[in-house]
C-alpha cells in the first residue's frame, strides 16, 4: 500500500505553468477567512447558473425527477439554494485540501463514533459510504480527526490538479486509492482499515446495475457489494451536512446482512441510504451531475 500513499513527481513542464498559476490562486484562497469565503461562495453560487447553463439544466431535470410532487416554486427555491451551497462548497473543498480547518472544528457535532470503535475493536474493515455532497471533502477531513480514514477517488484529468489534490488529501487521509486500485483497497479493508467513498455517480465502464434512486432507475456501481463480499468488511453509512456555521457528522450502524447474494438488491439498499442523506440536506447535494443519463433501455432523453 505504500505506492498508494505516494504522490507522483510534480509536472513542471511549461505547458503546465498556467495551471500552476491557477493552483496558486486556489491555495491562497484556501487561507482566506472563513466568513469571507462564505461570502465569495455565495457570489460564485449566484453566478454559476449563468456561466454553466448546461449544468443548471441538468440540476433542473434531476430535481423534477426526484421531487415530482413539488411545485415549480419549491424546486426553483431548492435549485437556487443548491447553487449557493455549490459556491460555498468550492471553498470548503480547497480549504480541506490546502487550508486550515480549525474554524470548522468549532461547534462540530458528531454522532455514532461508538459504531466505528466497536468495529475497530473487532479488527474488522469498514467501508464508510456517503454521497456527493458539497461538504464531502471537508467533512471527510474532519472525520479523520477521529479515525484513520483512507479514500477512494477518480483520478483528475489535469496532472497538476491531480498532483496537488492528492498531496493535499494525504495530509489527513492515511491512503488514497484511485478507482482502478481495487487490489490495494481490498488489502486495506482485509487488514482492518477504514475506507471512505461515494458510489452515487454513473461511472461508465464499471460494473453497474440499475437500482432505484428517488424512485428512478439509476446506473449504480456494484463496488459496495463487491468490496463487502471480497473482504468481509462492514458497510457503514456516513451522513454529513452543514447547518449554518457548524458541521454535523453522523455515523449510522453497519448495514445488517450485507452483502447478500444479490448485487442489485444491495445496490438498491445503498442508494436508499444515500437518498436518506439527500433528504436531510437536499440543497447540499451535487444536483448538477447527470445521474440518470443511462436508463435500462439505453441512453435517456432526460437531459436533451
Amino acid at each position: 500500500m505504500a505506492d498508494a500513499n505516494k504522490t507522483e513527481r510534480a509536472p513542471l513542464s511549461p505547458r503546465h505553468w498556467p495551471m500552476w498559476l491557477a493552483l496558486g490562486v486556489m491555495v491562497a484562497a484556501a487561507h482566506l477567512a472563513w466568513p469571507l469565503q462564505r461570502l465569495l461562495g455565495r457570489l460564485v453560487g449566484w453566478l454559476a447558473p449563468y456561466l454553466a447553463s448546461s449544468r443548471r439544466r441538468a440540476a433542473e431535470v434531476n430535481l423534477r425527477l426526484c421531487f415530482p410532487d413539488w411545485d415549480e416554486a419549491q424546486r426553483k427555491q431548492l435549485l437556487d439554494e443548491s447553487f449557493e451551497a455549490l459556491g460555498i462548497g468550492l471553498f470548503e473543498f480547497i480549504r480541506a485540501w490546502w487550508g486550515p480547518v480549525a474554524p470548522m472544528r468549532r461547534g462540530l457535532h458528531i454522532e455514532g463514533l461508538e459504531h466505528l470503535q466497536a468495529l475497530r475493536d473487532q479488527g474488522r474493515g469498514v467501508l464508510m459510504v456517503s454521497g456527493h455532497f458539497m461538504t464531502l471533502e471537508l467533512c471527510g477531513r474532519l472525520m479523520c480527526d477521529y479515525v484513520p480514514l483512507a479514500g477512494m477517488y477518480r483520478r483528475h484529468r489535469n496532472p497538476v490538479f491531480e498532483w496537488a489534490v492528492k498531496r493535499g488529501r494525504l495530509r489527513y487521509a492515511v491512503h488514497m486509492f484511485t478507482n482502478e486500485e481495487i487490489r490495494g483497497a481490498v488489502r486495506h479493508l482485509k487488514q482492518g482499515g477504514f475506507l471512505w467513498y461515494a458510489p452515487d455517480q454513473d461511472m461508465r465502464g464499471k460494473d453497474t446495475v440499475f437500482a432505484p434512486f428517488f424512485g428512478v432507475p439509476a446506473a449504480t456501481i456494484t463496488a459496495t457489494h463487491q468490496l463487502a463480499r471480497l473482504t468481509g468488511c462492514a458497510v457503514v453509512p456516513f451522513f454529513h451536512r452543514r447547518e449554518g456555521g457548524r458541521y454535523i457528522l453522523r455515523v449510522a450502524p453497519p448495514l445488517e446482512n450485507f452483502p447478500s447474494s444479490d448485487p442489485v438488491a444491495d445496490s438498491a439498499r445503498v442508494n436508499a441510504q444515500i437518498e436518506a442523506m439527500v433528504r436531510e440536506a437536499p440543497a447540499q447535494y451535487l444536483w448538477i451531475h447527470r445521474r440518470f443519463k443511462r436508463q435500462p433501455g439505453g441512453r435517456s432523453a432526460f437531459y436533451d
